[in-house]
């Protein structure tokens, strides 16, 4: 309720009413989007951005058209992954995004730096308005499914990807730590206030396989996440392996040719 003056009135008593503010931007009106997901973390380290690119790999290797928004700006990461060395090119005012060999396109900070192993050291403000570059400036030719690799955590460079873009709804990816399962929690709630749909969680480093018996070995202890899944009705999408398959292929800047059996039914979920 607003507040009343000294005589008691509110300013809607005076034919004032609050304004709702809509900070959506949208796509230029050369590209095409059809959906928008996001891949969050309530924190760094627990495997998002890696979840990000084997999500979108998995989608084009489907026949769909992929594309990955590096949002995660001061610690960008998915042009190592996929092995991007070029930097960003354009013209009429349009950035041109690389398209790696399977035809994923890909945005990341790097491409826009003079070195790859330069720190980012911007205020908030400009990061933020980098990543609604990404999003806004960058030419997206027809694209399917766009993953968002978002910066972890609640603070104002997420805020402002939650009210920028149109995000069709947002996977969370956890660790089985139990101080995660709060920091997750957390993520949900932003979600919720935001009026951004939770597809589900994806929980990463979830077990060791051995190789001799097949013996799934909790490395980190027991896993919280179906806990949090049933208490908010969501859904686990994917229990995801240590798999020392992983960071090979991100150091080798191959992870469009890594196939994880694990993330496939988080991709047949997001397929539907």
């Amino acid at each position: 309720m607003s507040e009343r003056n000294a005589k008691g009135k509110t300013p809607e008593d005076y034919g004032f009413h609050k304004k709702e503010t809509d900070f959506h931007i949208d796509f230029n009106e050369k590209s095409s989007v059809k959906k928008v997901i996001g891949v969050v973390s309530g924190k760094g380290g627990v495997g998002k951005s890696f979840v990000t690119s084997l999500l979108a790999s998995e989608m084009q290797r489907r026949g769909y058209r992929a594309a990955v928004l590096d949002g995660d700006i001061t610690g960008p990461s998915q042009g190592k992954s996929f092995g991007i060395h070029e930097k960003a090119t354009g013209e009429e005012g349009l950035i041109y995004p690389f398209v790696t060999k399977n035809g994923i396109q890909v945005i990341t900070t790097n491409m826009i730096l003079e070195r790859d192993d330069q720190p980012v050291i911007w205020r908030g403000p400009m990061v933020a308005n980098v990543l609604k570059q990404f999003y806004q400036e960058v030419y997206w030719n027809n694209v399917d499914y766009m993953f968002v690799d978002m910066p972890p955590g609640t603070s104002d460079v997420p805020l402002t990807a939650f009210q920028s873009f149109q995000l069709d709804g947002i996977i969370i990816v956890t660790s089985p730590q139990e101080l995660v399962s709060m920091v997750v929690e957390k993520a949900i709630n932003m979600a919720s206030m935001m009026n951004i749909k939770v597809y589900g969680l994806i929980e990463n480093m979830s077990y060791v396989e051995c190789p001799n018996c097949g013996e799934k070995i909790m490395v980190f202890g027991r896993s919280h996440i179906q806990e949090i899944a049933d208490k908010y009705n969501l859904p686990v999408l994917a229990r995801v392996p240590l798999d020392a398959r992983i960071s090979e292929a991100s150091d080798a800047g191959t992870m469009e040719d890594l196939e994880i059996d694990a993330l496939k039914p988080a991709a047949d979920f997001i397929e539907k």
